[in-house]
């Protein structure tokens, strides 16, 4: 059973970091690219950043570029999002999720596991 478990939310002020951990377990980690996504009420789930299998890659959304730092570490089975200089519009639930390897794609539909979220919420 393929299992992805996301941690590290929690409130934090405009312009403070946060750092969020994704532990997968149920597949051969280090075989799967691995994806960054949020969702805010009301909107739709967009792509924040993704990583490719040996971290050789990453991809990130204009949104974030520059301000947040994707990267994983096959011997832990894990991927991290490092956020610095979070806006109010970053406040989200942030889900990681996982595709077979090859290109980095922003469609939530072109992935096939995903962890229960963790909520970010930016305050002022």
């Amino acid at each position: 059973q393929v299992l992805l478990v996301e941690s590290g939310g929690g409130l934090v002020q405009a312009g403070g970091s946060l750092r969020l951990s994704c532990a997968a377990s149920g597949r051969t980690f280090s075989s799967y690219s691995m994806g960054w996504f949020r969702q805010a009420p009301g909107k739709e789930r967009e792509f924040v950043a993704g990583v490719i299998t040996n971290g050789g890659s990453v991809r990130y959304a204009d949104s974030v570029a520059g301000r947040f730092a994707i990267s994983r570490a096959n011997a832990k089975n894990s991927v991290y999002l490092q956020m610095n200089s979070l806006k109010h519009e970053d406040a989200a639930v942030y889900y990681c999720a996982d595709r077979v390897a090859g290109a980095l794609l922003i469609s939530w539909s072109e992935y096939d596991y995903w962890g229960q979220g963790t909520q970010v919420t930016v305050s002022s």
